[in-house]
């Protein structure tokens, strides 16, 4: 596991990028051929600028090198997933489920797109909403809730 520490310092970016990522997507691919992906959490990356609210100042930040946003791509693209959210608002802006506890990040609304709904392209047709819910506190993430009828 990478520690945030290592994390935040990029240290472990060949690791994540070289190895951990490609063998989750091929786990996700094995999952995939036997039934719908539901992929849900903090995934560490904010895939596209309009996902943070400072992309020029964080292109060398854990979370948004050019690298950890590929390797999302490729997750995305080789497996045929959806990120829901971008999916339904592509171009909603200030959408964020992290804030740093630094800075007054949260009540400035300075925040990331870390938390995603990655689902099976079968299932879009399912989805009825994806809702961040930034109004609710208790920890530095926000939770995000995906309806959908089956």
């Amino acid at each position: 596991m990478v520690s945030e520490t290592d994390y935040q310092e990029l240290k472990r970016l060949d690791y994540r990028v070289g190895e951990w990522d490609p063998d989750f997507r091929k786990y996700l691919k094995t999952l995939d051929e036997k039934k719908p992906v539901v992929l849900c959490g903090d995934l560490n990356v904010a895939h596209h600028e309009i996902d943070l609210a400072n992309p020029k100042g964080n292109l060398k930040t854990a979370g948004f090198t050019k690298e950890e946003r590929d390797s999302f791509t490729t997750l995305l693209e080789e497996n045929k997933f959806v990120d829901s959210f971008r999916e339904l608002y592509p171009e909603m802006k200030d959408a964020y489920s992290y804030w740093s506890y630094r800075f007054n990040a949260r009540a400035k609304n300075k925040g990331w797109r870390l938390d995603y709904f990655v689902i099976s392209h079968g299932l879009m047709e399912h989805v009825c909403d994806h809702v961040i819910r930034s109004q609710i506190y208790g920890s530095d993430h926000c939770p995000i809730v995906l309806l959908i009828t089956l």
